[in-house]
């Protein structure tokens, strides 16, 4: 059945009204969805993000973990920025309230989420948008579309969480809402060109901000573009490259400019990012794929139950004999994008799923129609079934992706933080030193959050590390182990904590280490090698508690915390439970139920990337 042809501007003010109710229904969703997830994705999550914005924020004094791509000057300042502005007037606002210790710290956990779930209601929003423009204002396939994006597991897994990949998504759908559509079906109308030009410019700004964080987005826009100027007029094609030389140089400027406040010399990330993947081959090095990865694993993860659906609109849009339509014209041009992103990634080695998450939005969009054709009412009773099925699927992988799967390294953070508050106030308001926690994470690396969570400068840490190869000739980079690699080769744990650390005498008959107990630094022993002291809490992944029981039998380590991460594991050095172990059994005093793992009992991070 044919649909109206799409417009732009919204001129009727009940349409107006009824956008805004929608939006703000996302909106409370989405903050919902932030609060409540529980798990463990992406270290990018937290190192490219929250990390840097965290040291914006507070200072070198911090305690943030600033990983080798922002001493590269691999990324762009202007993400985490972002987050440093919420994070300072968070902190601001929360000593204007006095708030506690305790309070303030869960509300600088909170206010990223809480951003995250704003741009996260944006993506939902401009997907219903991007449908209405595809299949026309009150449509059932736009509001099937709108069905598909709230009911996603992938949406409600990832689209909260602070990757710099979900705000490209965010600012990709805005800018293709925005995008002069009527221009690639019709010529020559002024009123055309002048109409959708406000629209262009700001989809030309998102666009442009899209590239900045991420350089492949660049891909979506040669395939959004190139139709575009095909189609369009002579004096369309003028207005389109005159905007994009304006709108794409300003916004290049401004990160630019903010740039060189933030690494205080001129750089231009997406050409280092570009650099170090391509020259320099420095993505292998966090992992291979498959060429076939997205086909086979990235879009079914994608999209899930919505995949046959998505494939058939895609097959419809690009086959279709009335291509002429601007409707067929504007889909097909989408599942051009669709195509061409996926065949252009597929020839890098290195693959994650997040990297064609700003294509989610699309396939919604191309899936939407065949959806509604397909459970067209009234619904049969098999159809029934199988709508209840595939909306039960959804449910099923959202709640335990969210709420179970990797949710021990995100508790365990929880339980030390909690731990050193109650130490804070247990110290004498005439004590002329601090009192600090140290903690240990013998862990792969970037297994945690780290000060995003751990939230108080006096809660000191540190975690095995795993730089990367950058001066190692491409030769030799095969035989490259970096400190977490050594850690785990085979018999090799027990090894490195006899060269790293402290001979366990020193802690073999006293609670704490009699040396320097900050955990922050290796410190000279009596050899004159320079070792860690031991920490007062020790965290790792059960798979090596038995490794550990060996080796520190002797010592006054005691369980002091146990939580459940995980029922399988990719990484088998991720496998089992998260342990916390004390000295001297200290921290479980007084440990009650909250204190425990989800479930009261006694992690996949995912290959980092470049």
């Amino acid at each position: 059945m044919p649909r109206p042809a799409a417009t732009h501007v919204d001129s009727d003010p009940s349409k107006t009204s009824s956008a805004g109710h929608v939006l703000l229904l996302l909106l409370a969703l989405r903050i919902l969805n932030a609060l409540t997830t529980r798990t463990f994705f992406q270290p990018d999550e937290y190192f490219q993000a929250l990390e840097p914005a965290w040291q914006m924020a507070f200072g070198e004094a911090s305690g943030a973990w600033i990983t080798w791509e922002w001493k590269n000057q691999l990324r762009s300042s202007l993400h985490p920025a972002l987050f440093a502005a919420v994070l300072a007037l968070c902190s601001r606002l929360a000593d204007a309230c006095s708030l506690s210790a305790s309070l303030r710290a869960d509300l600088l956990i909170a206010a990223p989420k809480i951003t995250q779930a704003t741009f996260a209601a944006l993506v939902d929003y401009f997907t219903w948008r991007l449908a209405e423009h595809a299949h026309g204002r009150g449509s059932r396939a736009a509001w099937a579309s709108l069905a598909l994006t709230i009911c996603s597991p992938w949406q409600w897994f990832c689209s909260t969480r602070t990757l710099s990949n979900c705000l490209e998504t965010t600012l990709t759908s805005a800018a293709l809402v925005w995008w002069p559509w009527r221009w690639v079906a019709q010529r020559g109308s002024p009123t055309t060109t002048f109409g959708d030009r406000p629209h262009l410019k700001l989809s030309l700004v998102a666009a442009a901000f899209a590239c900045v964080l991420r350089p492949t987005n660049l891909l979506v826009w040669i395939c959004i573009c190139l139709p575009t100027l095909w189609q369009a007029s002579s004096r369309e094609r003028h207005a389109l490259v005159q905007s994009a030389v304006l709108y794409g140089g300003g916004v290049l400027a401004l990160s630019a400019i903010a740039d060189r406040i933030y690494y205080g010399m001129w750089t231009l990330p997406p050409l280092r990012f570009v650099y170090f993947n391509i020259a320099r081959s420095l993505a292998v090095f966090y992992g291979t794929n498959r060429p076939d990865y997205y086909l086979t694993e990235g879009l079914p993860l994608l999209l899930t139950t919505a995949l046959p659906f998505a494939i058939w609109g895609m097959y419809a849009s690009l086959l279709r004999s009335d291509g002429s339509r601007p409707r067929h014209l504007m889909l097909s041009s989408l599942s051009f994008t669709v195509l061409t992103m996926v065949f252009a990634l597929s020839f890098i080695s290195h693959k994650e799923v997040r990297f064609i998450y700003p294509l989610l939005p699309i396939l919604h969009v191309l899936a939407a129609e065949p959806l509604s054709i397909f459970f067209r009412t009234p619904l049969s009773l098999p159809k029934s079934s199988l709508l209840a099925l595939l909306l039960f699927l959804n449910l099923l992988l959202a709640v335990y992706s969210s709420q179970v799967h990797q949710r021990g390294v995100i508790d365990v953070l929880h339980f030390l933080r909690t731990r050193h508050v109650d130490s804070l106030s247990q110290t004498h308001p005439s004590s002329s030193s601090p009192n600090t926690t140290d903690v240990a994470f013998l862990m792969p690396c970037h297994s945690t959050p780290w000060r995003s969570h751990l939230v108080h400068p006096s809660l000191s840490a540190w975690a095995l590390t795993c730089e990367p190869p950058l001066d190692v000739p491409l030769a030799l980079r095969a035989a490259y182990r970096d400190e977490a690699d050594r850690f785990y080769l085979e018999d090799e744990p027990a090894r490195w904590l006899q060269l790293n650390m402290r001979p366990v005498s020193t802690i073999a008959s006293s609670p704490t280490p009699k040396d320097d107990a900050s955990g922050s630094h290796a410190v000279a022993d009596a050899d004159g090698e320079h070792r860690r002291p031991w920490p007062a809490h020790l965290v790792f992944f059960a798979q090596l508690e038995p490794l550990l029981a060996r080796f520190l039998r002797d010592t006054t380590y005691q369980e002091c915390w146990r939580g459940f991460n995980s029922h399988f594991h990719d990484d088998w050095r991720r496998r089992g439970d998260v342990v916390v172990w004390c000295l001297d059994g200290t921290g479980r005093e007084g440990m009650g139920e909250s204190d425990r793992g989800a479930d009261g009992q006694r992690g996949r991070d995912g290959d980092r990337e470049l």
